[in-house]
C-alpha cells in the first residue's frame, strides 16, 4: 500500500509507538479496531523484505534508508571533531 493511501490515524499511531522506543529502524504492526488504530507490536529489528515492504517504491525504499543512517554517521563524525 502506498504510504498516501495510508490512513493519517494509522500513520500517527505507529510514529508514536517507534518514537515511544527511540529512534532507530523499528518495524510497528498495528490493527485497525473498530475504526481505530492498535499496536500489536513494534520490532527493534524489522525484516524487510524484498517484493514486499519495497513493492510500491521499489528502491527509493532502501534508498531513504541509507539515507538516513548516512546523514546520521556524518553528524556523529561532524560532533566528534568539534
Amino acid at each position: 500500500m502506498a504510504l498516501s493511501d495510508v490512513p493519517e490515524t494509522v500513520v500517527q499511531t505507529a510514529l508514536k509507538a517507534a518514537n515511544a522506543i527511540g529512534d532507530g529502524l523499528y518495524g510497528v504492526d498495528l490493527k485497525m479496531i473498530n475504526g481505530k488504530a492498535c499496536v500489536i507490536e513494534v520490532n527493534d529489528n524489522p525484516s524487510i523484505e524484498a517484493g514486499v515492504e519495497d513493492e510500491i517504491i521499489k528502491d527509493e525504499l532502501y534508498d531513504t534508508i541509507m539515507d538516513v543512517f548516512r546523514k546520521r554517521l556524518e553528524r556523529r563524525g561532524e560532533s566528534r571533531t568539534q
